[in-house]
C-alpha cells in the first residue's frame, strides 16, 4: 500500500510516499480501507514534534509511528475475531492526535478507538469533522455557556474556529468572531452576530466586553485580551502560549481555563449528532491527492486556510 511516511521530525521536505506491506488487524483491530484523511494543525506538530513538548509523546528523539496521519474516514474491509460492534463494509471514522497512521491506503485501527459515520455524511465531510472540531468541543464544555453571554472567537475560519462558530450558536449567546476579509460572508452565514476584518481592525481595542474569549489559533495572549474581559471573564486558547504560561495562568488564576480534550467516546458522538442534525457542517478549503502531501503541509503550516485541508486518498 502507498503511505506518507517520515523517519526523523522536520518540515514537509521529510515526508516520502513509500510502497509498504498492507497491514493485518490483531484480534481486537479493524482494517480500514482510507478514503479521505485531513493534514491538519495537529498533523504539523507531530511532523516538527513542535512544540518541543510533543517529543515526550511521539518519541524523544524520533517518531515512534513513521505513517503520518491523526484522522480519516473509511470502509471496514476485515476485522480481528474479538470485534463484533463492526462489520465489514461499515462506513467508519476516527481520530487520534497522537498519530492513527492514516496519511495511507489502509490502516489498523483499535474497535475502541472507531467510530459510525451518521448516515448521510460522505467520506470527506466525514474526515474534515474530526481535528478541529474535537477541540472546538473541549472549548464549549469548559466555558459552559448560559444564555445571553458575549463571546469572542479569534480565528473562527480555522478548524477550531469554524467549528466553534456552528457549536456556540446552539446556546444563544452573542457572538463576535474574528476573520479576514476574504470570509466574511462565510463567518456571516454561521451566524455571527458581530464580524472583525483582522487585516483592518484589532479585535483587543473593542467597545465590547466579553464573557468568554476563545483564541482559536493562539495568537493573541491573556494579556492583550484582558481590557476586554468582563469583571470575571474566562480566556480560552489553543495553544500554550509564550512559555507555556495559558498552562500556568489555568493552574493559579480562575480567568484562564486550558482546555484539555475529553475523551474520543465522548467527542466524537457529540460531533456525530451534531452531524446528524445539520447543526454543523465542516468547511473545506482545499483538497489533494496523497501524492500531493507534501504541498498540503506546506500550504496548512502557513496558518491561512480556511477550515479543513482534505486529502483524497483514491485520487
Amino acid at each position: 500500500m502507498k503511505a506518507a511516511i517520515r523517519i526523523k521530525y522536520g518540515s514537509s521536505e521529510q515526508i516520502k510516499i513509500e510502497n509498504i506491506e498492507k497491514p493485518i488487524p490483531l484480534d481486537n483491530d479493524v482494517l480500514v480501507k482510507i478514503y479521505a484523511t485531513t493534514v491538519n494543525r495537529t498533523d504539523c506538530a507531530n511532523l516538527t514534534a513542535k512544540p518541543f513538548i510533543m517529543r515526550f509523546f511521539l518519541g524523544l528523539f524520533k517518531p515512534k509511528k513513521i505513517i503520518l496521519g491523526t484522522d480519516f474516514a473509511g470502509e471496514v474491509i476485515a476485522k480481528g475475531k474479538n470485534v463484533d460492534s463492526f462489520n465489514v463494509g461499515d462506513k467508519v471514522f476516527c481520530f487520534n492526535d497522537m498519530g492513527s497512521e492514516s496519511q495511507s491506503e489502509y490502516a489498523t485501527i483499535n474497535k475502541q478507538n472507531l467510530f459510525p459515520i451518521p448516515n448521510n455524511i460522505d467520506y470527506k465531510l466525514a474526515a474534515a469533522s474530526l481535528e478541529g472540531a474535537n477541540y472546538a468541543h473541549s472549548f464549549i464544555y469548559k466555558a459552559n455557556l448560559q444564555a445571553g453571554q458575549k463571546i469572542l472567537i479569534n480565528g473562527a475560519t480555522g478548524g477550531i474556529g469554524s467549528a466553534l462558530l456552528q457549536m456556540a450558536k446552539q446556546y444563544d449567546v452573542k457572538i463576535t468572531a474574528t476573520c479576514d476579509t476574504k470570509n466574511i460572508q462565510l463567518i456571516g452565514s454561521f451566524g455571527a452576530d458581530k464580524i472583525c476584518d483582522y487585516t483592518t481592525e484589532d479585535f483587543t481595542n473593542d467597545n465590547e466586553k466579553y464573557d468568554f474569549i476563545f483564541d482559536a489559533v493562539g495568537k493573541s495572549t491573556y494579556g492583550k485580551c484582558k481590557p476586554i474581559l468582563k469583571e470575571k471573564g474566562i480566556y480560552i486558547s489553543s495553544e500554550l502560549g509564550p512559555y507555556a504560561q495559558n498552562i500556568f495562568y489555568s493552574l493559579f488564576s480562575k480567568k484562564v481555563i486550558f482546555p484539555i480534550p475529553y475523551g474520543k467516546e465522548i467527542t466524537i458522538p457529540y460531533i456525530s449528532n451534531l452531524l446528524e442534525k445539520g447543526f454543523f457542517k465542516p468547511v473545506i478549503d482545499r483538497e489533494y491527492s496523497l501524492e500531493d502531501i507534501s504541498e498540503a503541509y506546506e500550504y496548512v503550516m502557513t496558518g491561512q486556510k480556511t477550515g479543513n485541508v482534505i486529502i483524497d486518498v483514491m485520487k
